[in-house]
């Protein structure tokens, strides 16, 4: 119950670097859901509160109710967090 590995992806639309990142998402078979900013303020404003930024892509990783969310930009801080979040389920 809840181990399997959860993926959001806050986006907008024409966003290059959002687009990058869902590419990533289905060439490695990850499933995501996608929650989009475009003209939706008050979305920007949950991240702000969350994670002190008000830029997409934020990418919210997670498993067993624990989440950890990329801010950065770059797929290489994506790949951290997925295998960080990969070893925490094979040690669970």
């Amino acid at each position: 119950m809840g181990k399997e590995l959860s993926v959001v992806v806050w986006a907008k639309e024409g966003c290059h670097y959002c687009g990058e990142v869902k590419q990533y998402l289905q060439d490695k078979g990850i499933k995501y859901k996608t929650i989009d900013v475009t003209n939706h303020d008050e979305r920007r404003d949950i991240l702000e509160i969350k994670y002190g930024v008000r830029h997409v892509p934020v990418v919210e990783v997670g498993q067993n109710e624990v989440y950890e969310g990329v801010t950065k930009v770059g797929i290489e801080y994506l790949e951290k967090v997925l295998e960080k979040v990969k070893k925490r389920k094979i040690s669970v």
